[in-house]
């Protein structure tokens, strides 16, 4: 049995799937209030609630997609990091300073991994030194060239730690090295990468050992958990504690699972994801999720996070009915809970109460509080209620006109491949959500698209993340001249010959992906792991090739171990 939790924004949603027969069943679903300022709580009530309908000795594997890292860095919450960066000549790495503490040292390595100026170690002291008067608890250290040699930045982080060993370190609590987070040669990315991995890093290991200790408190201490990513994967608890950047934006990517686990998606098509305060917004191109392949921004810093292609706007079924001039608007804000929940204020679920698309909650608390909102701006409450809708509708519509337009001016890559050429066209829609099925209707008559809303719609997050299936990826680097392999994100690095071929390296990816996986616990059949990426050039000095500098990406694509549809 797999259960499977997403926490919203405004309710955390809850599902544990019976995968016996070759079917998967829904055992037990629920959703509970999502507490911002314990998430920890959040999750613990909706365990108790499925597990009071499930046999929980039956339980194997908890997928957990959380909002804290996202926000952490939206409210601030972030801790202060200690930036040490090895540029060289080239462009100012000032100019993509995300924090205070950055210090820009003297030493550079250049694109073939060759060192070209010592790093001064007395000057890493005194950047150390200097972080260290500020109080700094967490450090990274990035080097422009790292992904070829991570000689530098190996060096920073021993004499941040005071220490000879590569993996002890008695006087930081964390420190992140820019050529772990992959082998995409993107200094500034990397600088960003590193930085929120750092910021959010106490944050949300004190979150990831209070589920440890909760679920051992439940006597689910033998259960595997795995943390959902931004791309669609998952990475197990462990191993997450060290890339807590992954799981921001995590829950998009969870709606997104659903729609794959619970529909037979075969054309272009539309995702909506209809919460309580947003609505998640995504494409397939022939069947498959679109991918940020260069990464994802956070606030005005790009990163090196892949992630599913995903659009939010501030709408959903808590947001807030409001009057500006004559125009009905819907969200962005939520100012609490619908009239029909216990609130105070009129919000979109109120409004569908009123028009009869939907029963939820006190239905004559959402018309009471329509009539008074109404009443206050001198409208008749059913067309207040009519144009919310309405609002909300064209909202949507319009976000999704933008995104698609946005993506037919790009390449299109999905999570299996770059479509050349290729322009989306939009020929289905798929709602999910609280709201989904009240709001079809609507969403037909905006796009006059054929419009599903699955069964499961409700929880189809959740279920999204308890099918999603563990997902990774490295680089491998070979320069024959130099008789070199290095694997920036494993930190491995072996001699080969000049004999060493092109072959020979996608071999040697896929290997290390599999024995990799197998370190985490997780078995992984060698035909899940695919090159995605392979090319050899030869070097050459004078007339003669001296060499081959080889590179060869594997991974294990996003999807799901098993799908829901009919």
């Amino acid at each position: 049995m797999l259960l499977g939790i997403d926490v919203g924004g405004t309710h955390t949603d809850a599902v544990a799937l019976d995968l016996t027969n070759d079917r998967v069943d829904v055992a037990a679903s629920c959703k509970v209030p999502t507490d911002h300022d314990n998430l920890l709580a959040s999750v613990n009530a909706a365990l108790e609630t499925i597990l009071a309908d499930v046999n929980r000795t039956r339980v194997r594997q908890l997928n957990l997609s959380t909002t804290l890292s996202t926000n952490a860095i939206v409210e601030g919450r972030t801790e202060d990091v200690g930036l040490l960066v090895s540029a060289g000549p080239g462009i100012d790495p000032h100019h993509f300073r995300p924090c205070r503490d950055f210090h820009v040292l003297d030493g550079s390595i250049d694109h073939r991994g060759n060192e070209v100026r010592a790093l001064p170690v007395s000057q890493v002291q005194r950047a150390v030194d200097a972080c260290r008067e500020n109080n700094i608890r967490v450090f990274a250290s990035v080097g422009k060239f790292s992904t070829r040699n991570p000689r530098h930045e190996n060096l920073m982080r021993r004499t941040i730690c005071r220490c000879d060993s590569d993996t002890e370190c008695e006087n930081a609590d964390f420190v992140t090295m820019g050529h772990e987070l992959g082998g995409t040669l993107n200094f500034p990315r990397r600088l960003a990468t590193a930085y929120f991995n750092c910021a959010v890093w106490r944050v949300y290991n004190q979150f990831a050992t209070a589920v440890s200790e909760s679920l051992s408190a439940m006597g689910l201490g033998h259960v595997r958990v795995n943390m959902l990513k931004a791309d669609g994967g998952t990475m197990p608890l462990e191993a997450s504690r060290s890339m807590p950047v992954q799981s921001i934006f995590s829950g998009p990517a969870a709606s997104v699972m659903g729609i794959v686990a619970l529909c037979d998606v075969v054309h272009d098509s539309v995702i909506l994801d209809i919460g309580g305060t947003t609505t998640d917004i995504a494409v397939f191109a022939g069947g498959a999720p679109l991918v940020e392949r260069d990464g994802i921004a956070i606030g005005s810093h790009p990163t090196l996070v892949r992630a599913l292609k995903v659009r939010s706007i501030g709408v959903g079924g808590d947001s807030a009915i409001t009057m500006l001039g004559e125009d009905v608007r819907v969200g962005p804000r939520r100012l609490g809970p619908s009239a029909c929940m216990g609130g105070t204020h009129p919000t979109l679920t109120d409004a569908l109460n009123m028009t009869g698309d939907c029963e939820l909650g006190d239905v004559n608390a959402s018309r009471r509080a329509l009539e008074q909102f109404a009443a206050e701006h001198t409208m008749p409450a059913a067309l207040l209620a009519q144009r919310a809708i309405e609002a909300a509708a064209t909202a949507i519509h319009k976000a999704t006109g933008e995104l698609v337009h946005d993506i037919n001016s790009k390449p299109v890559y999905t999570i299996h491949e770059l479509l050349e050429g290729k322009r989306v066209i939009p020929r289905k829609v798929y709602v999910v959500g609280g709201p989904a099925q009240a709001l079809k209707d609507h969403m037909f008559q905006r796009f006059k698209l054929s419009t599903e809303v699955p069964s499961n719609f409700g929880v189809a997050n959740a279920i999204g993340a308890a099918l999603t299936r563990t997902t990774w990826e490295l680089e491998l680097f070979a320069d024959t001249e130099r008789h070199v392999l290095f694997i920036p994100s494993l930190s491995y690095r072996e001699n080969i010959p000049t004999s060493y071929t092109l072959d020979n390296a996608r071999e040697d990816a896929v290997n290390n992906l599999i024995i990799h996986l197998d370190k985490l616990g997780v078995y992984l059949e060698p035909d899940k792991a695919q090159v995605t990426e392979a090319s050899t050039f030869n070097m050459v000095k004078g007339y003669d090739t001296v060499g081959r500098n080889i590179r060869v990406k594997s991974q294990v694509r996003p999807g799901v171990v098993r799908t829901m549809a009919s």
